[in-house]
Formats: C-alpha cells, sequence, structure tokens
C-alpha cells in the first residue's frame, strides 16, 4: 500500500549528499531524471557526479526526506545506468526555464518545482505535482522564503505544464497536441508573442498546419518574419499556401526581397500568381489589405443557384457574409447578405435581389481611407474596385482593426466575433 511521506521541493533536494546503506557518502544530488510520457512524471534517476550521462536508479533510494537522500544498497552494489533519450534532467529542463500554463494559457517561469515523497514496499518513491511560479520559489532558493510569507503560493499542476525548452519542448507538445487544438488562434498568437526566441520556434513547429496557418495572421509582423525566415524553404512555402492570400502577401512584402522572391518560386504556380498581382499594390492602399478570397456570383443566378455555389465554394472564402453580384465582364453591380439570400424565394434571380448602391473603395485608396469607409458604415468588409467598376478584392473589418483600434484585445473580440458567427472563415 502507498504511503504519502512529504512533499519536497527541488531546491531542498539539490546538493544534498547521498550515503549508501552504511552511511558512506556516493556523491551529491546535482540533478534528477524523470520520465515524462503523459502520466504523473516519476523520478527515475540522480545525477550524482561531474559525468553527465550517469545515473543512480531512483528505484534504490530507501529515504528522500531527510538531511541526506539514503539508498537501500551498499556502494559496490549500486548498478549505475545511463540517460536514455526518453529520460530528462529536471533541473537542467525546467528550472528557471518558460513554460505553458495549460490552464491558464499563458507563459511562466519555473522558479522552483514542487515534488511528492511516497513509500511503498520500504522504499521511497519521488514524482513531480507542481511547477512553483510564485516570488516564494525564487526566494527559497536563496534562503529567504521567510520575506515572502504572506504571499500565496502559485503552483502549477504537472498536468498543466508543457515545457519550451527544445527537449522537453518536443516531447511534451506532442502529448499536448490535442489540449491546443481547443485554443483560439489569438490564444495561441499571444502565447507565442510572450515566448523568447528559441521556445517561438520550437511551439511553432509543434503545431498542425491548418492551426499554425490561423494563429501567424493575427502575429505582430516582426514576430511572423521571424517565424517564417527561421523555416525551412519548404515548410515555410507551404505556411503560405496555407495562408489568406492578403496574408500571405503581407507577410511576404514585410521579408527581403531575395527570401520572398525565393518563397514564391516554391509555392504552387496558381497561389504564386496571386500573391504576385497582390505584391504590385502599394503596401499603404486598399489593394496591398484586400483579399481575392470571397465570394462573388453573375447576376443572371437565381437564389437557389447561388446557395448551392456557395455550398461549393465557401469554403475557400475569407468572408461569406456579403455576397457580390457581377456582370459577365465581372464589373462590381450590387450586394446582398447571406441572410437576405437564405430568406429569398428560391427561383428569384440576383438582379431582383441585389442593392445597386454599394460603398466602396478604390484599389489605390490609401488604408486610412479604408478604416474610415469601414468604421462610418459600421462594415464588416468593403469591396475594392479600379476606375472602370471591375471587382479586384475584399478588405475585410479585422485586416484594418490595427489601424483604429490601439488595445489588441479589441481586436481579439473582434476576431472571435465574426469566427463565432461564421462571418469569417478561420
Amino acid at each position: 500500500m502507498q504511503k504519502h511521506i512529504a512533499e519536497i521541493y527541488f531546491s531542498q533536494l539539490r546538493g544534498k549528499d547521498i550515503c549508501d546503506n552504511k552511511g558512506r557518502t556516493v556523491g551529491k544530488v546535482k540533478d534528477i531524471v524523470t520520465l515524462w510520457t503523459g502520466g504523473l512524471p516519476m523520478i527515475t534517476g540522480i545525477l550524482y557526479s561531474e559525468e553527465p550521462d550517469k545515473l543512480i536508479p531512483a528505484d534504490i533510494v530507501q529515504n528522500w526526506d531527510g538531511k541526506q537522500v539514503i539508498l537501500a544498497e551498499s556502494s559496490e552494489k549500486i548498478n549505475i545506468t545511463q540517460i536514455t533519450h526518453q529520460q530528462l534532467f529536471v533541473g537542467k529542463w525546467l528550472l528557471d526555464n518558460q513554460v505553458i500554463d495549460l490552464k491558464g494559457y499563458k507563459i511562466v517561469r519555473v522558479n522552483d518545482i514542487l515534488l511528492s515523497c511516497d513509500e511503498q514496499d520500504g522504499k521511497q518513491r519521488l514524482s513531480i505535482i507542481a511547477a512553483d511560479i510564485g516570488i516564494r520559489g525564487l526566494l527559497r532558493r536563496i534562503g529567504l522564503e521567510f520575506l515572502a510569507s504572506r504571499l500565496d503560493k502559485k503552483y502549477i499542476s504537472w498536468q498543466h505544464i508543457t515545457p519550451l525548452e527544445k527537449k522537453t519542448g518536443s516531447l511534451k507538445l506532442k502529448l499536448d497536441k490535442d489540449r491546443f487544438k481547443k485554443l483560439h488562434p489569438v490564444e495561441i498568437a499571444d502565447l507565442l508573442e510572450d515566448m523568447d526566441y528559441d521556445s517561438r520556434n520550437v511551439f511553432f513547429k509543434a503545431l498542425g498546419s491548418e492551426q499554425a496557418a490561423e494563429a501567424i495572421g493575427k502575429l505582430k509582423e516582426n514576430t511572423q518574419v521571424e517565424i517564417v525566415t527561421r523555416m525551412d524553404k519548404k515548410q515555410a512555402a507551404e505556411l503560405l499556401e496555407d495562408l489568406h492570400a492578403d496574408e500571405a502577401a503581407n507577410l511576404l512584402r514585410e521579408m527581403p526581397k531575395e527570401k520572398a522572391a525565393e518563397l514564391l518560386q516554391l509555392v504552387k504556380k496558381d497561389k504564386a500568381k496571386e500573391l504576385k498581382w497582390l505584391l504590385h499594390y502599394k503596401s499603404d492602399t486598399a489593394g496591398s489589405l484586400m483579399t481575392t478570397e470571397f465570394i462573388s456570383l453573375p447576376v443572371t443566378f437565381t437564389a437557389g443557384q447561388a446557395i448551392e455555389h456557395l455550398r461549393r465554394f465557401a469554403q475557400d472564402a475569407e468572408m461569406i457574409y456579403y455576397l457580390y453580384v457581377t456582370d459577365v465582364d465581372e464589373k462590381l453591380l450590387g450586394v446582398f447578405s447571406l441572410r437576405e439570400l437564405i430568406l429569398a424565394d428560391q427561383e428569384i434571380t440576383l438582379g431582383a435581389l441585389l442593392h445597386s448602391k454599394v460603398i466602396t473603395v478604390q484599389v489605390n485608396d490609401s488604408r486610412k481611407k479604408v478604416a474610415e469607409i469601414i468604421h462610418k458604415y459600421g462594415l464588416l468588409a468593403v469591396p475594392v474596385i479600379d476606375a472602370e467598376g471591375f471587382l479586384h478584392g475584399v478588405v475585410t473589418v479585422d485586416d484594418v482593426l490595427d489601424l483604429f483600434m490601439v488595445d489588441r484585445t479589441l481586436k481579439a473580440s473582434m476576431s472571435r466575433y465574426l469566427n463565432k458567427r461564421g462571418l469569417r472563415r478561420k
């Protein structure tokens, strides 16, 4: 039967003498090793010397909770083992490093590690139960925890920890993929923004392609460029293909010209052609903001035909709330809403359904003007036309939010609003 003995902090354990069953000193606790494979992280070994790959097996420890770590065997009989690729050093890979708090979905620093000591069959077992992320953990390590005795202890349970160091990160992020799938892209972007240079790279590689594409569009431009320029060429090209055309074009604009040209060569021809077309617009214009992934319908369609068309192509559109009607030459004739289409008689033609007075912007209008138009008329999107009335693209409200919403949380809220109501493809 298992019996709980005590809770021990890693900072209190490190540096203790290790003695065999005859009281002879074998070494000191320099670090401990765990298996982090999804279940309770059990301590499996002790690093006791300057040789980094040699361990005393944890299963021969008789007593962890004392002034010394006492072994159940004599030093002559200890079967020294070597660390395996599945084992992780607790101090090296967790202490003082960033981890993801999967409960609060934020980046935190580990100041100490809480261990549980339990007894079974006359021997004591040690397991990780939490990370201490509070100021008390930091002060404890220098013997000054009494200064923070009035402060609450701040722990993250081991189930809610995802390390970000390369070795632990690669392992644990794979285990947590299902949990990350539930996160909104804005929340993933917030996590990425808070990470350091190396952790960001580890975390981003662990995301699925669809989730990575959704999240990168929510990042600051300099963070986007940093991530993509560090990826291998093939992976970066695949990411560009998964992004909305306007997001991919904006990203390429911010990259060094040589790198952008190199990636365009690796992107599929149709996507590359679309991106080159968007890139020829100056960066401060409506043309540089617009997406070409929208729904336009021929004026000769009936409402029933339009609904069938939506069923086939809506998945590839960035905005489906406003539906634009064009003539045979693709000149913009009018607009109606998805709601109006659903409520309309199936046999009515789009010519009878559309609103011919459409608020539009020109391809060379400034971003500021586009933002003012969207804000003034309360639009979710505005069509972009040229001087002759040809429809070139659509600028959605979240593409201009940065220009008149300083607070990033407001932008996040608007993005959630659009996604929840199916007004924008995720």
